[in-house]
C-alpha cells in the first residue's frame, strides 16, 4: 500500500511546476490547440504515455496540470489541503441558474453542505431496497422492446441505455416519467438538457471574446436553462398541490421536507430546482455510459459472459417473469466485477479536478496555491505497479474479493474523490447490476458488426456507434417455481432467519456495552439487533452513539462497536469519539484503546469505493 510521504520527508529540494514535462505549446494560445475538445480525455492519455504521469499544459487562462501516479493522487486526495475545483463547463451551467446543485457549487457555498446533508439519507441501504421496485418498471420496458425485436434487427446500445437510466431517476428521484420507451422523439426536457450540456461544454474551450460574439447561441442557452427551470419547477408544484408530499420516499420529497441537522434550514425553491437538474444530468449520463461500455467489452469476451450467465441464472433463476429483489441484486458479485473493471479501464467521468488551499506537495512537485490539477483517473486505472502486467486488458478477476481489499486506497476513484465524492454511487451500482443481471438471464449480445471502440466525449465518455443483434437465450421460462437463493439479512428490517432464544431467570447480567456511529440508521440498526440478542442471552445491556459515551469506555464486560465511515470521515455521532480516541490515548488506555485504533485505521485507510460516476 503506497502513503503519500509528508512534505518534510520529501526530497530537500521540491520540484517545481516549471520542472514538469508537456508538449511545448505555441506563444499566446499555449497548447489550447494541443487538446481538441471532442477528444480530449484520449489526447490526455496519449500525453501521459508520452511524458509520465505528471504533465503541464498552457493555456490563455493559466497552466493546467493533469496527475496520474498513485502517490500524486493520494495527495489530491487530501481534503485537508485540497479541494474540489469546479470546471469552466459546470460555472457555466451555474451561471444560468438562480442557485447552484452539488455538482456545480463550491463546497464553501452553504446550499452545497445542506443540500448533502438533507440528501444523504435518500442514498442510504433501505433507501435502496425502497428503489428496486421503480428501477424494475424501467429496467422491465427495456427488456420488453428488445424482446419484441424481429430477428436480426440492431439495437443502438448508447441509445437505449439512456432513456433507460434517464427514465430511472426521473422515476426514483421525482415520481416522473418521461416513458422514453414510449416515444419515438426524445422529451423536450432531454432536448434542453442536451442543448445546455453542448453549449456549455464548448464554452468551457473558448475565449471569452469567442462567447460574447455568438449571440444566438447565448440566447438558445438561456431559453433552454428557462425550459429546463419551469419544468423542474411544475413537477414541484403539482407534488405540493397534490398534498402527499410525505408519502413519498423520493429526492424531491427529501428536498421538500427535509431540515439540514446541522443548520436547521431546508432548501430554498430555487436551490430544489437546481438539486433536481443536477440529479437528472449527472444521474443518467454516467450510468448510461457505464452499461454501454459493459457491453461492447462482453461482446469481445464470450468467457466472461458464460460466468456471468451462470451466476445470473443461479442467482436470478431462468423464470423470467419474476423480478430480481435487492437480496439477489446485492447477490450479484461476478456482474459486480464486469462494471467494476468496465469502470477500472474506461470510467464514465475519467477525471476529477482539484486545487490546493495553499502551497502543496503533489508527489515531488510543489504546486502554487490555487493551482488546477486534474485526476486522470483513467490512467491511474491503468497503472500496471497496481493492477499488474494486464493492466491495459479487460479483466474482471482484477475485483475478485481477496484482489480488492488489497488495493491501496485511492488506486480505484470512478466516482471521484472525499467530500465532493458522488453521492448517488450506490444508486448507479445497483441500478447497473440489476440491468445487467436482467440482461445476461434474458439475451445474448451478437457483435454482427465486429465493432471496434470508438469514444464518444462530452460531460461524459460513451461507446460511439455500439450497434448490436440481439438473440433470446433458450431455456427460459415465465411462470415456474425460481431456483431457491439462501441470503444473509444486512440490516435491522430484514427478517431474521431464527426466532431469538428465550431469557430464563434472571440471567448472568454481565455487562455489554453496544455503540454505534451511524448517519443513515444501518450501523445503528445492526448495533439494535445486538444489543437486543445480548439483551435475550442475559447481559445487562447499554446501547448509545459513540459520542454519547466518549471517555467512558467499560473496564469490565464486553463491548461491540458498529461504526459506519463516510468518505474516510466518521458519520456525525461519532466524530468527537475518534478525535478522542486519537488524541486522548494514555499509556494505561494502550490496552482498552488498541482495537479502536485499528477501527479508526479502518475507517480512514481501507474504505474501498463502490464503482461509478462523477465528482459531484
Amino acid at each position: 500500500m503506497t502513503t503519500p510521504q509528508p512534505v518534510e520527508d520529501r526530497q530537500t529540494t521540491p520540484l517545481t511546476v516549471d520542472d514538469i514535462p508537456g508538449p511545448k505549446g505555441l506563444p499566446v494560445v499555449g497548447n489550447m490547440f494541443d487538446v481538441p475538445p471532442e477528444r480530449t480525455i484520449v489526447t490526455l492519455m496519449g500525453l501521459v504515455r508520452e511524458y509520465g504521469p505528471m504533465i503541464r499544459l498552457r493555456t490563455p487562462a493559466g497552466d493546467r496540470f493533469a496527475a496520474s501516479g498513485l502517490a500524486m493522487i493520494d495527495d489530491l486526495c487530501d481534503d485537508e489541503r485540497f479541494d474540489k475545483l469546479v470546471g469552466d463547463g459546470q460555472k457555466a451551467v451555474r451561471s444560468f441558474g438562480r442557485s447552484a446543485g452539488l455538482f456545480t457549487s463550491d463546497t464553501d457555498d452553504p446550499n452545497w453542505s445542506k443540500a448533502h446533508n438533507i440528501l444523504l439519507p435518500n442514498f442510504s441501504q433501505q433507501a435502496m431496497r425502497d428503489y428496486v421496485p421503480m428501477m424494475n418498471d424501467i429496467a422491465t420496458q427495456l427488456m420488453q422492446k428488445w424482446e419484441r425485436l424481429n430477428p436480426g434487427e440492431p439495437v443502438d446500445v448508447t441509445a437505449d441505455m439512456t432513456r433507460l437510466t434517464l427514465d430511472t431517476i426521473a422515476l426514483c428521484g421525482f415520481g416522473y416519467r418521461f416513458n422514453s420507451f414510449y416515444r419515438d422523439t426524445m422529451h423536450p426536457f432531454v432536448e434542453a438538457m442536451y442543448g445546455v450540456l453542448g453549449e456549455s461544454q464548448k464554452r468551457a474551450r473558448a475565449l471569452p471574446i469567442q462567447t460574447k460574439l455568438r449571440r444566438g447561441a447565448s440566447r438558445k442557452l438561456t431559453e433552454n436553462y428557462r425550459y429546463m427551470e419551469g419544468e423542474v419547477q411544475q413537477i414541484i408544484d403539482e407534488r405540493r398541490r397534490a398534498g402527499n408530499v410525505e408519502d413519498h420516499k423520493d429526492l424531491l420529497s427529501a428536498m421538500l421536507t427535509g431540515v439540514d441537522k446541522r443548520t436547521g434550514e431546508k432548501l430554498s425553491d430555487d436551490n430544489i430546482v437546481a438539486q433536481c437538474q443536477t440529479f437528472l444530468i449527472a444521474g443518467h449520463e454516467t450510468t448510461s455510459g457505464l452499461l454501454s461500455f459493459t457491453i461492447s467489452f462482453l461482446i469481445k469476451h464470450p468467457e466472461v459472459v458464460a460466468r456471468a450467465q451462470e451466476e445470473v441464472d443461479r442467482v436470478l433463476g431462468t423464470d423470467t417473469s419474476l423480478l430480481p429483489t435487492y437480496q439477489q441484486v446485492q447477490g450479484l458479485t461476478y456482474v459486480n466485477q464486469i462494471l467494476s473493471e468496465t469502470l477500472r479501464l474506461w470510467p464514465t467521468v475519467a477525471a476529477f479536478t482539484r486545487y490546493p488551499y495553499q502551497d502543496a506537495m503533489v508527489g515531488p512537485y510543489l504546486m502554487p496555491k490555487g493551482s488546477s490539477v486534474t485526476g486522470l483517473t483513467i490512467m491511474l486505472h491503468r497503472d500496471p505497479s497496481v493492477w499488474g502486467a494486464d493492466a491495459e486488458e479487460y479483466n474482471p478477476d482484477h475485483f475478485r474479493p481477496e484482489t480488492r481489499s488489497q488495493l491501496p486506497p485511492n488506486a480505484f476513484k470512478p466516482f471521484g474523490s472525499g467530500q465532493r465524492a458522488c453521492i448517488g454511487r450506490q444508486f448507479a451500482m445497483q441500478e447497473a447490476m440489476l440491468v445487467l443481471g436482467m440482461l445476461l438471464q434474458r439475451f445474448e449480445f451478437v457483435d454482427y458488426l465486429n465493432y471496434e471502440l470508438k469514444i464518444k466525449e462530452g460531460l461524459t465518455i460513451k461507446p460511439e456507434g455500439l450497434s448490436i443483434q440481439i438473440k433470446l437465450r433458450s431455456g427460459r421460462t415465465t411462470g415456474t417455481a425460481p431456483i431457491a437463493i439462501t441470503t444473509v439479512p444486512t440490516n435491522g428490517q430484514a427478517a431474521e432467519s431464527k426466532a431469538r432464544p428465550q431469557r430464563t431467570g434472571e440471567g448472568h447480567n454481565t455487562p455489554l456495552m453496544v455503540l454505534f456511529g451511524s448517519n443513515l440508521g444501518t450501523a445503528e440498526g445492526i448495533a439494535s439487533r445486538i444489543a437486543q440478542d445480548g439483551s435475550d442471552r442475559g447481559y445487562a445491556v447499554t446501547l448509545g452513539a459513540l459520542d454519547d459515551h466518549t471517555g467512558e469506555l467499560p473496564h469490565e464486560g464486553a463491548l461491540v462497536v458498529v461504526c459506519a465511515s463516510y468518505n474516510g470521515h466518521p458519520p456525525d455521532n461519532a466524530d468527537r469519539f475518534c478525535r478522542w480516541i486519537t488524541d486522548s490515548a494514555t499509556p494505561s488506555d494502550a490496552g482498552r484503546r488498541s482495537s479502536f485504533f485499528s477501527l479508526r485505521l479502518r475507517q480512514h485507510g481501507l474504505g474501498v469505493d463502490l464503482p461509478g460516476r462523477t465528482d459531484i
